[in-house]
């Protein structure tokens, strides 16, 4: 062994924190048992230290496979800040610049080594690997092995013959997003039947879900933007014009945004990236082409202005939300006819059990977005995870109590035009004879001759298929998978049927309705502020400055973490300040003195008598109103 600190000493010296998140320790041992391991840990949950602390521990090179190359260099940079040898090869670098890595490595200089899966079929780069004390494989990404997965990736089949190539090199891979399928196939692909399996909780407990229709989506997302400005936040969009679209309009309304998408060449791709990850800018409006290279924990919203077409993706593009723990909004607008739209480009894929498996991921995720009931709960059991809490207290379902009404009549009179027309339609067709529609279909089918023709002609089309999705929701009607999904009368629906129970539902609302949005626990109007926000800004401001000089990241620096655990407690030595979370010894030494300086004149100049008990002293009037007009003023200035 290279070091024979303890784990905790490491932590806290390398990285700054004094305690383990949850499953990281254990976690950490079994790989220090130089065991196998699959780790099943949420975006932000702490993957990469799982790796990073043994590869400190253990003589000779951590191997880290990764398809994420545009964040390679961000993070070997938070590394080697916070004192750990790192490097990386990939397809940036020209064949010099891979020499001399390769050369640092063989002296000893860089003990985790960073590369793509692609790196991995080139019989020269095995050569080298050979060459190596390989002391740990960590594949990153793992779902990306699977054919199952939403990202397969075929470079990372590879990865099965770096295994018979090292069988003695103890393996550990990681993902957030795996589907219980998935994960045995991880298990298969990359033979960890002896290793053992670590699950987290899938639950990001910091980010608030939110779906609205996408009726009046342009002014409520202006809106959102509006309350999130100067914060980072992504737009995902569904198409390449689509994002040049909105990116344009936001510009017009003075909110500096940005297009990303794989029709860029790449020198801009690189350059909006940059600027995003670096604070220049805050807005992207993106494909999903954008964000498997992000690794920036300060994105405080996630908009999804088009469906997704998976929960899977859906589940990683909202993770980039709030990896620093901190509360963060992901807001989803849904229409139906974004789902026609998926539907398109799914028909076109040639292999039939491949459609079939896009077909069924896309129905989920419509499912999702339609749901009357709690939306988180029924992510963390599509994930496989139980979810016993009526109210997660973190989606709209949940944040909006709603009155509700006896349901009794109406839930009868669906289910049994459901059963009147054969149980072999779907959600509109039965709609549509309940309010008794003169469609073509309806009357080819007799169905304007049945008892049920017309008995709902009292509710809308959008409050009937409200009701609809709570029954299906109460166990009372089924729906079948596939392209065109049927109800069905469930067994509990029968015996409501039978027995005439009573029911109350929440009161169906206009699924047209644009009334603008409600702050969230997530926004910044009602987030809790227990630390000094003057200071927190001069804090960033300083951030920024170091991280330009140093050509990394602002996050590289510092996260928002510390810089609010710095604004709390207003530190004034060195000792106070190693006591912050996030702060090592490598960064204690080199940045403690300046922002102990900026800490100390902000006091002084506030006239803080006793900066620890900061989080009590509020603004003066005066200065509040002098801070409103310098914003207003910034904003004059943008939008002219």
């Amino acid at each position: 062994m290279d070091n024979d600190a303890p784990p905790l000493t490491l932590l806290k010296s390398h990285f700054g924190y004094e305690t383990f998140r949850p499953l990281q320790a254990e976690i950490i041992d079994n790989v220090l048992a130089r065991a196998d391991s699959l780790a099943l840990l949420p975006t932000g949950g702490g993957k990469s230290l799982c790796y990073q602390l043994p590869a400190l521990v253990f003589g000779g090179t951590t191997l880290v496979v990764s398809p994420l190359i545009a964040l390679m260099k961000d993070q070997v940079d938070a590394l080697n800040a916070n004192g750990i040898p790192a490097g990386f090869i990939n397809s940036s670098l020209s064949s010099s610049e891979v020499g001399s890595v390769q050369g640092q490595v063989h002296r000893g200089h860089i003990k985790l080594l960073y590369v793509a899966p692609e790196r991995l079929a080139l019989p020269w780069f095995r050569r080298f690997l050979h060459s190596l004390e390989l002391s740990l494989i960590a594949i990153d990404e793992a779902h990306c092995i699977s054919e199952w997965g939403h990202e397969f990736r075929p470079d990372y089949r590879n990865l099965r013959q770096l295994r018979e190539e090292f069988p003695s090199t103890p393996v550990i891979a990681l993902t957030a997003t795996a589907t219980e399928r998935v994960r045995e196939d991880i298990i298969a692909q990359l033979g960890l039947k002896r290793g053992r399996v670590f699950q987290s909780s899938f639950n990001r407990s910091n980010l608030s879900y939110l779906v609205r229709p996408k009726g009046n989506s342009w002014e409520e997302l202006v809106s959102l933007l509006e309350r999130y400005r100067n914060r980072p936040a992504i737009v995902y969009c569904f198409s390449r014009q689509e994002t040049e679209e909105l990116a344009a309009g936001l510009n017009v309304r003075g909110l500096l945004a940005r297009p990303y998408h794989a029709g860029l060449d790449s020198e801009t791709r690189r350059q909006t990236q940059e600027d995003f990850v670096r604070d220049r800018m805050s807005v992207i409006v993106a494909t999903i082409a954008f964000g498997m290279g992000i690794d920036k924990p300060d994105i405080r919203l996630v908009v999804h202005y088009s469906l997704p077409k998976s929960l899977e993706g859906y589940y990683q593009e909202t993770g980039r939300a709030g990896r620093d723990g901190s509360p963060s909004e992901c807001v989803l607008f849904f229409t139906y006819a974004d789902k026609v739209r998926q539907d398109y480009f799914i028909n076109q894929i040639e292999d039939a059990a491949e459609q079939r498996n896009a077909q069924q991921k896309l129905a989920r995720m419509v499912e999702f977005a339609q749901l009357p009931t709690c939306r988180r709960r029924f992510m963390m059991e599509y994930f496989g995870e139980r979810w016993a809490e009526e109210n997660c207290g973190g989606c709209d379902v949940c944040l909006e109590s709603r009155e509700e009404f006896d349901a009794t009549e109406i839930a009868g009179k669906i289910l049994s035009a459901v059963v009147r027309t054969g149980e072999r339609f779907g959600a509109n067709h039965v709609i549509q004879v309940l309010t008794g529609s003169r469609e073509k279909r309806v009357l080819e089918m007799g169905h304007d001759r049945l008892s049920v023709y017309g008995i709902a002609k009292d509710y809308g089309r959008p409050q009937l298929r409200e009701v609809i999705r709570y029954l299906q929701a109460r166990g009372l009607l089924m729906q079948s998978q596939g392209e065109y999904p049927t109800l069905a009368v469930a067994p509990k629906g029968w015996e409501f049927l039978r027995q005439r129970q009573s029911l109350s539902l929440p009161k169906p609302t206009d699924a047209d309705d644009t009334r603008g949005f409600r702050p969230t626990r997530a926004g910044p109007a009602s987030a809790a502020r227990d630390y000094d926000e003057g200071l927190f800004e001069e804090l960033r401001a300083l951030r920024r400055r170091l991280a330009d000089v140093q050509n990394v990241p602002p996050f590289v620096v510092f996260n928002d973490v510390s810089l609010r655990h710095m604004a709390k407690t207003f530190p004034r030595t060195m000792e106070e300040f190693s006591r912050i979370i996030g702060v090592g010894e490598v960064k204690l030494e080199q940045y403690g003195p300046e922002f102990l300086q900026v800490i100390g004149s902000y006091a002084q100049y506030r006239n803080l008598p006793n900066p620890k008990d900061v989080a009590s002293v509020r603004q003066r009037p005066e200065e509040e109103k002098s801070d409103r007009e310098r914003e207003m003023q910034v904003r004059r200035r943008r939008t002219t």
